[in-house]
């Protein structure tokens, strides 16, 4: 299972590379280090909810749509993870006793 810090890194990611950005560009916007931000990207950092404020603004996107994004791909992935438990896993009958 991927982590939070994880999912949190990709949709930042996805969010700066949309919009052509580099990451000295967010770095510059969001007075936060080029090799922290890279290091949050990569989900190797955990990023307080004051660095993910600052990195949401400098991305021009309100942190609810962030995190907003990060719930979509957890519940995707717990889904899929759901499902390929289920398919290996026996069903058992539970019986009054």
């Amino acid at each position: 299972m991927t982590t939070m810090r994880q999912l949190v890194g990709e949709v930042l990611r996805a969010r700066r590379l949309s919009q052509g950005l580099t990451l000295r560009d967010v770095s510059a916007r969001a007075r936060v280090s080029l090799g922290y931000i890279s290091e949050v990207e990569r989900g190797q950092k955990e990023p307080s909810s004051e660095l993910l404020a600052a990195l949401a603004s400098a991305l021009e996107v309100p942190l609810s749509k962030v995190l907003l994004d990060v719930s979509t791909l957890l519940a995707i992935e717990e889904a899929t993870d759901l499902a390929s438990v289920s398919s290996i896993t026996p069903e058992v009958e539970v019986s009054a006793a």
